[in-house]
């Protein structure tokens, strides 16, 4: 069972709750990975209720107590979006390429099955940029590098869009002037940084839509967005591979640019006029973009 259909199954005992046990219970599922991957002390002062108050909401969900429904959702969480692993690792240098081939089809696969069962969070996406003042793109370290590429498309697409990045200004200091007219997304790989999710938390509380794209719910940051984007990551060798990352990037924009229909067309027909350009690219019947 996947989280979704435990998530409905339980709903389906919320029909006699009492209305602050259900607005209770409600969030709880509503919330499923700050509830697996949060203490039960965070969550019920964010709730402001007490810690016995979400025992009972738990066992009258059908749980022995709160622990067993915070590890039942980490565990169907976990199942839903992480792959399993193995050691991969060739014992010498001539299976490498063929077994990081098959491991990059199953990040692609993967990340391809996690997108296609979110396409409520792809629509909200597309909606959000279309409609926001400015587009953030915020990475640190591998993680820049996603960030960058969906700044690029959103550039290439005539969007305004800002790179942010760890450079001469910290993510706080670059994030003062979000509003809740923008729109923020974070590419956040392992390790987590957790000066992002210090300026994630910062940017949410202005009432800022943000999106992120990472490797699974326990990523902090998905306690700050609205739109989760999960990809895998496998790798033996380098930490997290940016395969699953860069095609969610691509399949993401690519979908954005269908839908801003001629509008698109014309941006991206302008940024093919600009390989014409011989001052920058060399003359050639082959460029392509």
């Amino acid at each position: 069972m996947d989280i979704q259909r435990l998530e409905d199954k339980i709903r389906g005992k919320l029909e006699h709750f009492p209305a602050k046990t259900r607005r209770v219970a409600e969030y709880i599922l509503g919330n499923s990975p700050e509830i697996a991957f949060h203490s039960i002390s965070e969550t019920a002062e964010k709730l402001s209720v007490s810690r016995a108050q979400l025992v009972r909401v738990a066992r009258m969900l059908g749980f022995d107590g709160y622990a067993d429904l915070k590890n039942t959702l980490k565990k169907k969480l976990l199942n839903q979006v992480i792959p399993s692993s193995t050691d991969i690792t060739p014992q010498d240098n001539s299976g490498i390429a063929a077994k990081l081939c098959s491991i990059e089809h199953a990040n692609i696969d993967e990340t391809y099955r996690n997108l296609s069962l979110n396409s409520d969070d792809v629509k909200k996406f597309c909606n959000t940029v279309l409609t926001s003042s400015s587009i953030y793109c915020m990475g640190w370290g591998i993680s820049s590098l996603p960030a960058e590429w969906l700044y690029t498309r959103f550039a290439e697409l005539g969007l305004k869009s800002v790179l942010m990045r760890r450079g001469s200004l910290s993510l706080l200091e670059q994030a003062r002037p979000i509003t809740d007219e923008d729109m923020l997304i974070i590419c956040e790989l392992p390790s987590y940084v957790i000066e992002v999710t210090e300026a994630a938390e910062q940017i949410a509380s202005r009432g800022t839509e943000i999106a992120c794209i990472t490797d699974c719910p326990a990523a902090p940051v998905c306690s700050y967005s609205s739109m989760h984007f999960y990809v895998s990551d496998n790798s033996p060798l380098f930490g997290s591979s940016l395969i699953g990352s860069m095609f969610a990037v691509h399949v993401l924009t690519s979908i954005l640019a269908k839908e801003m229909g001629s509008e698109g067309r014309r941006a991206l027909e302008k940024q093919k006029e600009s390989l014409s350009d011989e001052r920058v690219y060399y003359h050639s019947y082959t460029l392509r973009y």
